[in-house]
């Protein structure tokens, strides 16, 4: 075995939403494994609310973006900050490229694959040190602050929240949102719509459904017009953000046979990858099912519960889809914070109430506490 002495080695392979609660559940369940984490990033970075993340992303960043010496479930794991290169299925090894350049081969009798996924907005692989970080925020953040007008396209949760954040964060501007069809969010209960517009359009954002916009080969933000497939006249705006789901998986340093068409990773019905010993794959990056769930149904803990099962010898259990998206939508907005079940119904959380519950119980549900600054 890779690990020391009897340790088992795990190495968890993207530190992001996914991979970072699948770690912390790695060091909880079993105390005796021997536990690496890989991150492009120096510190956590996560891909959720994406529009608050460009509204107001001070209060993004403090709920986000997070040292991971500040949790303390992983005291015990070795974190390596670089961006993975290739795999050695024969060796067990994964190599890792750091900022400066310089590589090195991290072991492993476990892997797990939680690399997530990139697009034109807001993820991408690069090695990021905090500097960087906070630097692409607030660029990011100037650009949204200073246009007179954003179209955003797309018809899911990224482009239904984005639009919401930057219509109240910014009410002299003018947010449209352009999609294909009768109605946004179809992933979602057709319930989950109905109360998702009205509350859009109270903040006066301009709908337009029907429009399905041409998507250009480079998808990042830039001033408009959006042109479309479907007839209407082209639209115009001082920034178009495009929130179409279309991602492309961190597998590039993957083999081929271990991914689909489509290029993510193929799992079984226990995230485990069929054909490769050892190997896992959660979140975003896994073909899991067609919405990818497991990066949003804490597939992170039944993926480190059967990791555990599987070293122990003990049998694995499976991981069942969802029938339909759920979670927020919108992000926390100051009527607060709903989030909607598979079922179309929501609850709904007063603003200080859901700043007490991520402080209080979210933070150690989920993470296993986080530090003070």
């Amino acid at each position: 075995m890779s690990g020391t002495a009897d340790r088992v080695r795990v190495v968890v392979a993207g530190l992001g939403d996914t991979g970072l609660i699948a770690a912390v559940r790695l060091a909880r369940y079993h105390r005796d494994l021997d536990l690496v984490g890989i991150s492009a990033k120096s510190a956590w970075l996560s891909g959720r609310d994406v529009g608050l993340r460009l509204a107001r992303p001070e209060r993004w960043a403090a709920q986000y973006n997070i040292a991971f010496s500040r949790f303390p479930a992983l005291d015990g794991v070795r974190v390596v900050h670089g961006a993975l290169t290739g795999l050695d299925e024969d060796a067990r090894a994964v190599t890792v490229r750091s900022a400066d350049g310089t590589t090195t081969r991290e072991p492993y009798d476990v892997l797990l694959i939680a690399t997530g996924v990139r697009n034109d907005v807001w993820r991408h692989p690069d090695v990021q040190d905090q500097a960087g970080i906070d630097e692409s925020l607030r660029a990011m953040h100037a650009r949204v602050a200073a246009a007179e007008s954003v179209a955003v396209v797309g018809g899911g949760p990224s482009a239904m929240g984005t639009a919401a954040q930057l219509a109240e964060a910014f009410p002299g501007t003018r947010v449209s949102v352009y999609f294909p069809g009768d109605r946004g969010l179809t992933s979602h209960h057709p319930r989950v719509w109905d109360v998702v517009r009205s509350r859009l359009e109270r903040l006066g954002v301009q709908l337009h459904p029907r429009h399905r916009a041409e998507t250009p080969a480079d998808m990042s933000p830039a001033p408009g017009p959006v042109r479309f497939t479907t007839g209407q006249p082209p639209a115009d705006a001082a920034l178009v953000l495009w929130a179409t789901g279309r991602v492309r998986p961190n597998t590039e340093w993957l083999p081929s046979g271990m991914l689909d068409a489509n290029g993510f990773v193929r799992v079984r019905s226990d995230l485990s990858v069929p054909g490769h010993d050892g190997i896992w794959a959660v979140g975003d990056v896994a073909a899991s099912d067609p919405l990818r769930a497991t990066a949003r149904t804490l597939g992170s803990d039944l993926v480190a519960r059967n990791i555990v099962r599987s070293v122990r010898g003990r049998s694995t259990r499976a991981w069942r889809p969802p029938a339909h998206a759920q979670g927020s939508v919108l992000g926390p907005l100051r009527e607060g914070l709903l989030v909607f079940l598979t079922s179309g119904g929501h609850v709904r959380y007063s603003v200080r109430f859901n700043d007490a519950l991520d402080r209080h119980v979210v933070s150690r549900l989920y993470y296993g506490g986080i530090r003070p600054r």
